[in-house]
């Protein structure tokens, strides 16, 4: 297992060559990018550009943009201002055309909100654990009960085996308590999972008509396969892998056939 990033490191990594594939994070408290990642992030820069932001509301990025005056609320206007914070990154590194990993409902419902905003930039996508399609959380995980134990209970959930990564989540536990417990945070992951019923509609996925790869861990205990079944049966051009033995964070529990599975659809 790869060491968790120093304290203080910066996000939003560019390693690699070839293909520029940006690397949307998920959407769990005190996440960023460079955490998200540190599983597969230097046999992904192998083969492709690796672009790792941290998206707004996390990390570097907590109150940065159109996340510093709070009218952000619900899951779609947190989805289109990341996607329109991608699409000013992608302009300003003269990026024409790129291939996204969006990871859950952070970094997956980006992906499809910019994949319906500007389908000429974007080869092919690959989705994990249903993009932020299913139903919002019945609960706020983690700010309800802010503790040690509440974060590590939280990230424990993501993985199918937490025996097999304990001191990986342990060493996360601390990282990610510390990111959030930043001013702000608290606020802007509250607002991501309002159930805002004046926000934007959710992006309509027939309308989508990038190729995508939805990848869904057979012991996801955060959302359900049959998210992603119900996914990939509505996108143009959809296909679902189930990867056995993996949770939520197929990326970690399977980081081996993780990115196989990602080389050669986005190479295919």
């Amino acid at each position: 297992m790869s060491a968790m990033p120093k304290k203080g490191a910066q996000s939003g990594a560019d390693a690699g060559q070839g293909t520029a594939l940006v690397l949307l994070h998920g959407g769990g408290p005190g996440v960023d990018a460079r955490s998200n990642w540190i599983t597969v992030g230097a046999r992904l820069s192998a083969s492709f550009r690796c672009i790792a932001p941290d998206l707004l509301g996390f990390g570097t990025q907590i109150t940065a943009g159109e996340a510093a005056d709070g009218r952000l609320q619900g899951p779609g206007a947190w989805a289109r201002a990341r996607a329109r914070q991608i699409l000013s990154l992608l302009d300003r590194q003269g990026l024409e055309r790129v291939h996204l990993l969006g990871n859950s409902a952070a970094g997956g419902a980006a992906a499809l909100a910019l994949m319906a905003e500007a389908p000429e930039r974007v080869g092919r996508a690959v989705l994990m654990g249903g993009a932020g399609t299913g139903p919002l959380p019945r609960a706020v995980p983690f700010y309800d009960r802010p503790t040690r134990e509440s974060m590590r209970a939280t990230l424990g959930r993501l993985v199918a085996d937490e025996g097999a990564h304990r001191d990986f989540l342990d060493d996360l536990t601390y990282l990610r308590l510390e990111q959030a417990r930043r001013p702000g945070a608290e606020a802007a992951f509250r607002s991501m999972f309002t159930d805002a019923v004046d926000g934007p509609p959710a992006v309509d996925l027939t309308t989508v008509r990038t190729p995508v790869l939805a990848l869904h861990g057979e012991h996801d205990r955060v959302a359900p396969v049959e998210v992603s079944e119900r996914l990939v049966g509505a996108l143009p051009a959809g296909r679902l892998d189930v990867v056995p033995g993996a949770g939520h964070w197929i990326h970690v529990d399977r980081p081996d056939e993780f990115c196989t599975l990602v080389g050669e659809f986005l190479n295919a």
